[in-house]
């Protein structure tokens, strides 16, 4: 989809320069210089990159997408996925602020309340409570399970901040039109001390730069990396020789379509609206691009993430294309002898050569069924603007609050918010399934958002990264960089929400299904102050105390391996395996 920057911090990327090597990484945004802000809760693209790396949240993504340890040393997850458990890992901060369970929970409770009228915030509905357990162990509860919470806690958005300072990867510093980012050694973020880091590592030069300047600059070899590339943007890249084999399209989930911004004259009927659905070719819309892979869709949740037990299908997948225009041009035919006027609409595309081929896909589209389409140069102006954003975690209640009326007030629906809400208690995941259908479904009525498919970006990496690995998570993607001949030597250059690793032969977790695992970890985390270790001897819990009895039931007092660690077993309900020693 989906922050900077643990890779490209490898010593190796010195051994193939393409053009002058300063020993630090130039990385290019395709956005505006003021992109690159990372304040507050509402962050561009290039935005959510840059905090990403200057602040890290109870957890973080690594290369290849999955969730791994940041503020959190370890976790587990109990009461069936509605409980999750973190120790901390306490430290000096480098302004003297101590890192503690209650700092970091004082922390979390702030930015909970910031992202509120925000979809991010949408998605953190289900928290319940934030408390500190102990000195460094928080527990925070939802209202019902959610199986991709973990990818949520990190988010750029998420990440722990102490009024001006943070708990980060890097150190940010402005200089002329951009930052520069330099990586925190190992014992400045709690870690042990790493001998010979600084040869490890190398620092970031992040730029924001126009589609072209940025094209005209990685053809130059200024720039190692391009990021932020839209389908807009696509025929800006090269085909010379220096980027043979450099560009890479990725297909990602996310939300990529038009929006109604004026439901009035021949767009103020909902079946009027859904004419023009029915008449896009949409795999038609895409062929002038020559994207393999891109996957069209008429629903606004890909029938892909549908967990319903019989999953939807497309809209009209029993008409043709010639039926669905037939129809949509009676629908077109009616309203014009109804009115007295011809139809028209204006749409918005961002500027770019790719854009003004989609648009002349659309306008063709629209006149079969007897519309005209103009170009507007404003999405204020227009009637319909594209809209393409990549999903922050695969599930359908992420795509639909992105329609929420506090987030989306002219394509949104009143019934689907109520459903979605309802969603938030169900007692099951078939009944919050049910919900989130119905709420798909009543907003499809409406016909305030004509589905395109998925989202599709663009990125240009220099020959010297010869190995590149991607997610389908968010901006951007996941990209894995490994250059040279030390193969054995990678790192991640991550978007928005996605940490990464920070230096070659890093710890990685893996993402299981209800089974143990065996993790690199330290001594489990302790659930209370009574509790002085998991297997010892503890006093009675109070009546009630339900968090007492699952710790119970996870370790087991037996198997005490003597060197203070102990066996656990999978929590029910849980996806993620319990961290073990190894």
């Amino acid at each position: 989809m989906r922050a900077i920057i643990s890779a490209l911090l490898s010593l190796s990327l010195a051994a193939c320069s393409v053009g002058q090597d300063d020993g630090i990484v130039d990385v290019a945004f395709i956005a505006q210089p003021e992109d690159l802000e990372a304040k507050g809760v509402r962050l561009s693209h290039a935005g959510q990159h840059v905090r990403a790396a200057l602040s890290t949240g109870l957890v973080r993504l690594d290369p290849r997408g999955e969730v791994v340890p940041g503020v959190a040393e370890r976790w587990i997850v109990t009461d069936g996925g509605a409980s999750y458990i973190f120790r901390i890992n306490e430290f000096d901060l480098a302004g003297g602020n101590r890192l503690t369970a209650q700092a970091v929970r004082d922390a979390l409770q702030r930015r909970v309340r910031q992202l509120q009228g925000t979809s991010l915030g949408l998605d953190l509905a289900k928290i319940r409570d934030i408390r500190a357990m102990t000195g460094r162990v928080i527990e925070i509860r939802l209202t019902s399970p959610m199986p991709d919470f973990l990818q949520l806690l990190a988010q750029p958005e998420m990440g722990i901040e102490f009024g001006d300072q943070s708990v980060g990867l890097m150190l940010g510093q402005s200089i002329d039109s951009g930052l520069l980012l330099t990586p925190l050694a190992p014992e400045l973020r709690g870690l042990p001390e790493q001998p010979g880091w600084s040869e490890m590592v190398r620092s970031i030069r992040v730029r924001a730069a126009p589609a072209q300047e940025a094209a005209d600059g990685f053809a130059q070899a200024r720039y190692d990396l391009i990021l932020g590339g839209r389908l807009a943007h696509l025929p800006l890249a090269s085909t010379g020789p220096l980027s043979r084999g450099n560009v890479r399209l990725d297909a990602a989930l996310g939300l990529f379509g038009l929006d109604v911004r004026r439901a009035e004259g021949f767009l103020g009927s909902a079946a009027n609206r859904e004419a023009l659905s029915m008449a896009i070719d949409r795999q038609g819309l895409m062929q002038p691009f020559n994207i393999g892979g891109w996957v069209a869709s008429t629903r606004i949740v890909p029938v892909a993430l549908s967990t319903m037990l019989v999953a939807p299908t497309e809209r009209w997948a029993a008409l043709s294309l010639d039926q669905r225009r037939s129809e949509a041009r009676q629908r077109v035919s009616r309203w014009r002898s109804e009115s007295g006027q011809e139809p028209e609409v204006r749409l918005y595309l961002p500027p770019g050569p790719g854009s003004d081929m989609m648009f002349e896909g659309l306008a063709a589209d629209f006149a079969a069924i007897g519309v005209s389409a103009t170009r507007a140069d404003k999405s204020s102006a227009a009637d319909l603007a594209l809209r393409d954003r990549v999903a922050r975690y695969a599930s359908p209640r992420w795509f639909l609050n992105q329609f929420n009326c506090d987030v989306s007030a002219r394509q949104c629906s009143e019934d689907a918010d109520y459903l979605v809400s309802l969603a938030l208690d169900a007692r099951d995941g078939t009944e919050e399934s049910s919900y989130l259908y119905e709420a798909e479904t009543a907003l499809l009525a409406t016909n305030l958002y004509i589905p395109l498919g998925a989202p599709m970006q663009r990125r240009c990496r220099l020959p010297r990264f010869t190995r590149a690995r991607c997610a389908r998570w968010h901006r951007g993607k996941l990209l894995s960089l490994r250059s040279g001949d030390r193969a054995s030597r990678y790192q991640s250059l991550y978007p928005a929400g996605r940490a990464d690793t920070l230096v070659a032969g890093a710890r990685r977790y893996r993402r299981v299904q209800r089974k143990p695992v065996e993790h690199p970890s330290l001594v489990p985390p302790v659930a209370g102050p009574h509790l002085e270790r998991y297997g010892q001897s503890r006093p009675p819990a109070p009546a009630g105390d339900r968090t007492a009895d699952r710790h119970r039931s996870r370790f087991d007092p037996k198997a005490d391996r003597g060197d203070g660690t102990f066996a656990r077993t999978q929590p029910r309900g849980s996806g993620y395996a319990l961290p073990d020693r190894a």
